[in-house]
């Protein structure tokens, strides 16, 4: 379940990332990220982690709600079927269940899917540790070649006579 990117593109003279509406699947809002014009390989590699990581959260909840949606749909079905209802009441209004007996299935979603969501949430602080660090490498290395830029430009400039 790949990411559908918008055709929309930030100008090449744009100098921000642009980030999206929100995907109607998995309710989280793409980002397209900026390029500058002079990026470092460590500042390339940053950007990479950071799109699929985007893309790899974008999968795993698209597959999460579509499959949340499915089983309250069978959920609501079953249960009103057992009530002797159908899905629909006399005028055409869809039936819906209380609160208490929703949350009998929101209870039993999250038994069902606790190991799922808690290897999701490992690999999510193992990537944005990750993505933590090359950040402050980046950042360290941006302050580095700042202040190398103005020592070595008061070096090379000679006083005035």
């Amino acid at each position: 379940m790949n990411c559908r990117r918008s055709p929309f593109r930030p100008a090449p003279s744009s100098t921000h990332d642009w980030i999206g509406p929100p995907n109607p699947l998995s309710n989280l809002r793409p980002i397209v990220y900026h390029i500058p014009e002079n990026e470092t390989e460590l500042e390339k590699r940053l950007r990479h982690l950071r799109q699929e990581t985007e893309d790899w959260n974008h999968d795993f909840w698209t597959k999460q709600n579509i499959t949340f949606s499915k089983e309250k749909e069978a959920f609501i079905i079953s249960q009103l079927k057992a009530k002797g209802l159908t899905v629909r009441d006399e005028q055409g209004r869809r039936r819906s269940l209380n609160s208490e007996e929703m949350a009998v299935f929101y209870k039993s979603f999250l038994d069902k899917n606790r190991i799922r969501h808690a290897n999701y949430n490992n690999e999510w602080y193992r990537r944005n540790f990750t993505i933590t660090l090359l950040m402050a490498r980046v950042a360290l290395n941006n302050m580095w070649k700042t202040v190398t830029n103005r020592h070595s430009g008061k070096n090379n400039s000679t006083p005035p006579t």
